[in-house]
């Protein structure tokens, strides 16, 4: 028998049952619609993190840990037992700089993939605003420096709000759900109290909103002197120093390089946020097999059908058999109307999968702050490889699933079927 006398005859049986093949394919429809969607969410939810981290934050850090510690000049003796005068006590509280970091700088300016060099310190304080008190980090930047590291420009909610900084000295640019907070709004003055409950006065030059939640509720930019003053490190000290490439997928390479020339770690973006992002994405995997099983129960259906089939046709698969037809030709029958139920079920479920995307992509909602992120609307990103993954899965399950009913229509022995006996 050829491949069309196959379909021919599968074609025929599934018309005889036309309402209960069009049920079981409509059942493969939903299930690759469904999968189609959250392959869709998962992948938008990941894309998004993604692209946040990338668009607000450094995407390499230099940090104050070297990578080799620095042996102290005054050790006397090179044996194992060695004497070191000790001129000043080191104690846990005294913070990790870079030292003459514009050497440090200097070091990575071969490096073609840097983009934007912008180093900073960071503070934990304690912001107050009349009776409110609220923790915060503050992060002393060189505001020209920092525009282009972070975007700042393009999260501002006062435009002007970076120029005023940077003439500002004892200025401050808050996220907005911590200027919200400490009911704090622009030119209001604040106080920054650091560890040792020192106190800076400081106004409020503008707000920013990144759409992190975490960031705009706890952070705050400063300029970098004022930062300094505030930890009580030197001019010429930072905590450290973010850099911006000119190839985000590079930013490992990178690292890697600025470290070997600078001999303090240096850690690439996704590095630093790999907690996060494999937070997503695990998710977005459990998520997918969860629905996956919406194929299973599809498959159930296509089973049952072929065994009703069988059931039905027990006497043409005797004729057939003894007409000659072998068991592998009745095996392949079944098995192809498996495959045109998988078809039509795809073929309908793939367009209702991509109708379903663009429906829920022009859903607009209140943004909330409960979350991680902020946003109006549920991320989605197809790819032509989801599509495809969908169409095999869902055709191979149905196939599959039909396997189990084709066998036992090529185990009937056409004789006892014949004398009305029902046993293979």
């Amino acid at each position: 028998m050829t491949f069309l006398d196959h379909l021919h005859i599968a074609y025929v049986h599934l018309r005889e049952r036309k309402r209960q093949a069009t049920l079981t394919a409509l059942g493969v429809a939903v299930g690759s619609a469904m999968l189609i969607t959250t392959i869709a969410v998962a992948g938008g939810m990941s894309r998004n993190v993604v692209n946040k981290i990338i668009d607000i934050a450094p995407h390499v850090i230099i940090s104050a840990d070297r990578v080799e510690p620095l042996v102290p000049d005054n050790l006397i003796g090179i044996e194992k037992e060695v004497l070191g005068f000790v001129e000043k006590n080191v104690t846990v509280a005294d913070k990790e700089t870079i030292k003459n970091y514009s050497d440090v700088v200097e070091r990575i300016r071969p490096v073609r993939e840097v983009e934007i060099v912008s180093p900073y310190v960071t503070s934990n304080l304690i912001a107050r605003n009349r009776s409110r008190f609220i923790s915060c980090a503050a992060k002393g930047v060189i505001p020209e420096k920092e525009v282009d590291i972070a975007n700042l420009g393009k999260k501002l909610v006062e435009p002007d709000a970076l120029s005023e900084l940077s003439y500002t000295p004892n200025g401050v640019l808050v996220g907005n759900l911590l200027a919200e907070e400490l009911n704090a709004s622009y030119h209001s003055r604040l106080v920054l109290i650091n560890e040792t409950g020192e106190e800076f006065p400081v106004t409020v030059v503008g707000r920013f909103s990144t759409g992190f939640n975490a960031k705009d509720r706890q952070e705050a930019y400063i300029n970098l002197a004022l930062a300094q003053r505030i930890e009580g490190v030197a001019a010429n000290s930072v905590t450290a120093i973010g850099l911006r490439t000119a190839d985000v997928s590079r930013a490992g390479e990178v690292a890697e390089k600025v470290q070997q020339l600078t001999g303090y770690q240096a850690e690439s973006w996704d590095e630093t946020n790999k907690n996060v992002i494999d937070f997503y994405n695990r998710n977005g995997v459990i998520t997918l097999v969860l629905v996956g099983f919406v194929f299973i129960v599809a498959g159930l259906g296509v089973s049952s059908v072929m065994t009703t089939i069988v059931l039905q046709k027990t006497k043409d698969i005797a004729i057939m058999r003894s007409m000659g037809v072998r068991r592998k030709n009745i095996t392949g029958i079944f098995m192809m109307e498996g495959f045109i139920i998988g078809v039509l079920g795809v073929s309908f479920g793939s367009p209702l999968g991509h109708f379903i995307c663009r429906l829920v992509r022009s859903i607009r909602f209140e943004a909330n702050t409960a979350g991680v992120l902020q946003s109006d609307r549920i991320h989605l990103f197809e790819t032509p490889e989801a599509y495809i993954i969908v169409i095999v899965f869902g055709i191979v399950i149905s196939v599959a699933s039909s396997l189990g009913p084709a066998r036992r229509a090529a185990g009937y022995v056409p004789v006892k079927i014949l004398r009305g006996q029902t046993g293979g």
